[in-house]
């Protein structure tokens, strides 16, 4: 992990924290597909991998399942253990933390939402993850896919047109929330990893941000400032337009989203890769499996 991926998540943790329920809703069709896909249950042991603030793992607890969470964000972290006193949660580098000693033991299921794209060597922490999996373990998690520049952009725009350079979304396959956007990088990541029965399969659902009855146009607007793109153009903006030029170029954002509304709310579809894969047992080396 790079020193500057650890600020960007303590900038982004409290709003992180703060939005929880609105990535909850807007997130529900993805962290279904996980749901559905990973078959939790009694007896198992699960790790959530990037576990924010514990969508994943109170569905775990729910189902019975022995839980670990893993979060570079302390801060999220402590927000997951709130939401989910009965879950182990560590904070920690998925990448290199020895994730058997500090779990207790190897896992029958690993998981993500949406945490897995940030790592600074994929290759190395998902070789980590697979030397804390159980022989015949599986992983399951979503990723964002290319061309999802909506889930980044919707209520920036007119803010990024203010810029003489708008910023830039990361590249597809940096470390970032396009880190896995490409198929094949997946399955090169997964398989130089050592997981075996890949499956990468194109999971399409609606965003969409109305918590509470409201329209969403007030919490797509705060999550969209809360994220990479949304803080560079607020710290561009804001000290150049002063306090009421600035509340005036959000009344803009407000009106671009309100003209985009759909049913009444602000919800848009979104793309993902709904990611499947299996610790063959057969690819573990010897000093790994003495480790076991």
């Amino acid at each position: 992990m790079h020193h500057n991926d650890m600020t960007d998540w303590a900038d982004k943790a409290p709003a992180w924290v703060r939005h929880e329920r609105i990535y909850d809703a807007a997130f529900a069709p993805f962290t279904r597909a996980v749901l559905d896909r990973a078959g939790f249950g009694p007896g198992l042991r699960v790790l959530d991998v990037g576990c924010g603030t514990g969508t994943l793992l109170q569905a775990s607890v729910t189902a019975g399942a022995e839980t670990v969470g893993v979060d570079l964000s302390s801060e999220m972290a402590g927000a997951a253990r709130r939401r989910v006193p009965s879950a182990t949660v560590l904070t920690a580098d998925a990448q290199n933390v020895d994730l058997v000693a500090e779990a207790g033991g190897a896992f029958d299921r690993v998981v993500s939402r949406f945490g897995v794209m940030f790592f600074a060597d994929p290759v190395a922490a998902f070789a980590n993850i697979r030397s804390a999996t159980a022989a015949g373990g599986r992983l399951t998690f979503v990723c964002w896919r290319e061309g999802e520049t909506e889930t980044f952009w919707h209520g920036l725009r007119s803010l990024a047109a203010r810029l003489d350079t708008p910023p830039t979304q990361p590249a597809d396959g940096e470390p970032g929330p396009m880190g896995l956007a490409r198929e094949e990088r997946v399955r090169q990541v997964l398989s130089d990893a050592g997981w075996s029965r890949i499956a990468v399969e194109l999971i399409e659902g609606v965003a969409d941000y109305s918590v509470d009855g409201g329209d969403g146009v007030e919490e797509r607007l705060s999550v969209a400032l809360a994220g990479r793109v949304g803080q560079t153009v607020r710290r561009a903006l804001e000290p150049e337009l002063g306090e009421a030029g600035w509340q005036s170029a959000l009344d803009e954002a407000r009106a671009e989203l309100r003209a985009h509304l759909r049913d009444g709310t602000v919800a848009f579809p979104s793309r993902a890769w709904l990611v499947t894969a299996v610790q063959g047992g057969g690819t573990t080396a010897p000093e790994e499996a003495r480790a076991r």
